[in-house]
């Protein structure tokens, strides 16, 4: 969370912004596997991961956002994922009267290509990357809900 805040200190694509940005990235890939090799793994732990996660998230949005130019139907397209997130967590609530963010494998494939984008859009348009990040972020939303809806555990 730290590094996340430090971000907003780096003006979007500088040097320092993406050093702290590859090693805020870096941290949230290898904090879960030693949790998890240290038995140390637990509820709290997850829950504070996706915090973590949203923290690092809004932080990156506050300093990329203004620095680009996204097209309308990238707009709508997120929005459209917002959505079905809401509507995820809202089911979670109504269903088992907690906070549900199942860590699937289509979500973590959704989450490192999202990390990747603001990498990648120096060298590539919007088009094409952002049409790969934004299926399978839709893919993770709906699976994501799937398993919530229907109270199975993610493989």
């Amino acid at each position: 969370m730290f590094g996340s805040l430090l971000l907003l200190f780096f003006p979007a694509f500088s040097s320092g912004f993406y050093i702290t940005y590859l090693l805020c990235g870096f941290s949230d890939m290898v904090d879960g596997t030693i949790a998890r090799k240290t038995d140390s793994a637990g509820e709290f732990g997850s829950r504070l991961d996706t915090a973590a996660d949203l923290v690092f998230v809004v932080a990156a949005l506050v300093k990329l956002l203004p620095a680009i130019h996204m097209p309308q139907w990238l707009w709508i397209w997120g929005g459209v994922i917002a959505v079905i997130k809401i509507g995820t967590i809202a089911g979670g609530f109504v269903l088992k009267k907690q906070f549900v963010a199942p860590h699937t494998r289509m979500n973590k494939i959704a989450g490192l290509l999202l990390f990747l984008l603001p990498l990648a859009l120096p060298f590539t348009g919007w088009k094409h990357i952002a049409a790969a990040v934004c299926s399978m972020a839709t893919l993770a939303a709906i699976q994501e809900g799937f398993y919530v809806v229907t109270n199975r555990k993610p493989m």
